[in-house]
């Protein structure tokens, strides 16, 4: 009964499933990365993680103190400035050339299906649904509780025009009540033409997918965002690997990268980066400036809390990339190539 909630979602079928099967990146019956990736490392197992968790200690996954944040007004912001928001986690909301589009949100306070088995840090759930104004694109880069939440979907209708997503997480949205006609379905090395003359190009990521029991059932994306001004990499979840080579030489070099940077874990080093390897991709993609995500709102690792932005910060030390670390609710100006940030997470416990 616990696994027939609507919050699991839906399996594609019909004719979602058959244009499934005709993508060239579906193989045996499921999707499959540009390289071979396995679910762990040698030596690891589903099995010896649950006991690590049981049983190991591991310091300071999550922050005693609050963490900091502001609320901006988001139904007036500027509507002639480039401006991105992030809410902790992967979740921002940019507005560039008039548009306004939302990225992978997570109001909910948990990454999880189970309620309080993963709560967000205390004082990084200051936004709501209702915090945000009406929103020209929802880009949702792969289905996992994390980035995909049940309740901040439901609670979005109404405010969105249209959503693009890998194929098969459409089923997902129709079966919480959206329109198809709002759902566009794309796999790697498509494009969509977005309004204002800015074009959304659906890349290929590293990771992969699945809710309930199902596994890589639905394709999981990186987006680049081209507009009249800037190139914009959105990376969504993904580990290392031969594609950003491939997305730099294609659409480079890219005013802003975006990529995730935490719950990374020497057990699953295929699917999420290392600080390391953000300054690797970073410079694959030839990005001016890098805004690190995936951290400091959950737990879903073994690394302490803030080590993610230590190490980056650190490692970025002699690097000519800017590195954008803003707080939660901060007005990150795109347009301004010298705003400072604070090292928020220094000092804190």
């Amino acid at each position: 009964m616990c696994m027939r909630q609507s919050k699991f979602g839906k399996s594609p079928s019909g004719g979602r499933l058959e244009r499934i099967k005709n993508s060239p990146n579906y193989k045996a019956g499921r999707f499959q990365n540009l390289s071979n990736t396995p679910a762990f490392a040698e030596g690891y197992s589903v099995g010896r993680i649950l006991y690590e968790k049981i049983f190991k200690k591991f310091p300071a996954l999550r922050p005693i103190q609050r963490i900091p944040s502001v609320k901006t007004d988001l139904h007036h912001l500027n509507p002639v400035k480039d401006v991105l928001i992030w809410f902790g986690h992967s979740s921002y909301l940019m507005q560039i050339d008039g548009l306004r589009i939302l990225v992978d949100p997570v109001f909910s306070g948990n990454a999880s299906p189970i309620a309080g088995t993963n709560k967000s840090f205390q004082g990084s759930d200051i936004y709501t649904v209702s915090d945000l104004p009406q929103i020209d694109y929802l880009l949702i880069s792969h289905d996992h509780y994390d980035h995909l939440d049940f309740d901040t979907l439901k609670a979005l209708k109404g405010k969105v025009t249209k959503i693009i997503c890998g194929l098969g997480v459409g089923a997902h949205l129709e079966h919480w009540g959206y329109n198809a006609e709002l759902i566009i379905e794309k796999d790697w090395n498509e494009q969509v033409a977005l309004s204002n003359n800015v074009m959304i190009y659906t890349e290929s990521a590293r990771h992969f997918s699945g809710r309930k029991f199902a596994r890589n059932n639905t394709l999981w994306l990186s987006f680049v965002l081209k507009s009249p001004t800037k190139t914009v990499y959105l990376g969504g979840d993904s580990g290392y690997d031969r594609h950003y080579v491939d997305i730099g030489n294609k659409y480079g070099p890219f005013d802003l990268i975006i990529l995730e940077n935490g719950q990374y874990n020497k057990a699953w080093p295929y699917i999420h980066h290392t600080p390391e390897e953000v300054l690797k991709a970073a410079q694959d993609l030839k990005a001016k400036r890098i805004l690190p995500v995936h951290s400091g709102k959950f737990s879903l690792s073994a690394h302490p809390w803030d080590e993610p932005l230590k190490r980056l910060t650190h490692l970025n030390g002699e690097s000519d990339i800017s590195l954008l670390t803003p707080i939660i609710g901060e007005i990150v100006d795109l347009e301004a190539e010298d705003q400072i940030f604070e090292r928020w997470w220094e000092g804190m416990k």
